[in-house]
């Protein structure tokens, strides 16, 4: 019987087109983002950071190795090739970068919308899995977004991560256009209703003990709030590393 999906690196610049082709379909057609090198004649949302990462292929093999879902990685040699991690243009990463830690930049993490509430996303995270350990990473990061820039309607969710899920001092990056997280008491949050407008990719990095930075940045180009979320391996408990790692499903 034949695998449903495959995971793997791009090889080319074809699987780095099929790459930009579905994050705009996400990015852009969805969500309404936009940025300086999107090329809308071609549906390709892409930016100056596109050849310096690596870029996690998920591909259905049932439908001609179609690339259904997408994640781009970035090592701390890559990103001195490309002058600075992506996430510096929001973030102020100097805690990560001065911890003495192997670190991993995540980013453009997308599924074909086909394919979302399934397995395939579990494959993903396998495949991310592997890459982590092939390459000795100890602390992965990235930048994580809630739909739209209105802020208050976001207060409790942000509220929520800045109270319950701040990450520690020492791996703490902080907003550069600071938007406060802190909008709510703890004692006025209601969890449960605050967890439903949290998107699924930062819940699940929330399960697998991730933690947030410090404020949230406002991103208008891509019509998003965003987080800076912080996962460091060695704080994972064995039932967190078996979601990494073994889980059949987020």
């Amino acid at each position: 019987m034949t695998e449903a999906f495959t995971v793997r690196l791009a090889e080319n610049d074809d699987d780095i087109k099929a790459a930009q082709r579905l994050r705009y379909e996400v990015f852009v057609a969805e969500l309404g983002g936009d940025g300086a090198l999107v090329d809308h004649e071609a549906r390709l949302e892409r930016d100056r950071f596109d050849p310096f990462f690596d870029h996690l292929l998920i591909c259905d093999n049932l439908r001609g190795d179609a690339v259904v879902g997408v994640y781009r990685v970035l090592r701390e040699d890559q990103a001195k090739a490309a002058g600075q991690f992506y996430s510096e243009d929001e973030y102020d990463l100097t805690a990560l970068k001065s911890s003495g830690r192997r670190l991993l930049e995540l980013g453009r993490s997308c599924l074909h919308r086909d394919y979302r509430g399934g397995p395939a996303m579990f494959h993903l995270w396998q495949g991310l899995g592997s890459y982590v350990r092939d390459h000795g990473i100890e602390v992965l990061f990235g930048v994580a977004s809630f739909h739209g820039i209105d802020v208050a309607k976001l207060a409790e969710p942000l509220s929520l991560l800045h109270h319950r899920h701040l990450s520690p001092a020492e791996l703490r990056p902080r907003a550069r256009l600071f938007q406060s997280m802190d909008l709510m008491s703890e004692d006025q949050i209601d969890r449960r209703r605050a967890m439903l407008q949290v998107p699924a990719l930062i819940k699940a990095y929330l399960r697998l003990g991730g933690c947030v930075g410090d404020g949230a940045f406002i991103d208008r180009d891509f019509n998003t709030v965003d987080v800076c979320l912080v996962m460091d391996t060695e704080r994972m408990n064995d039932r967190q590393r078996a979601r990494y790692t073994q889980e059949r499903a987020l």
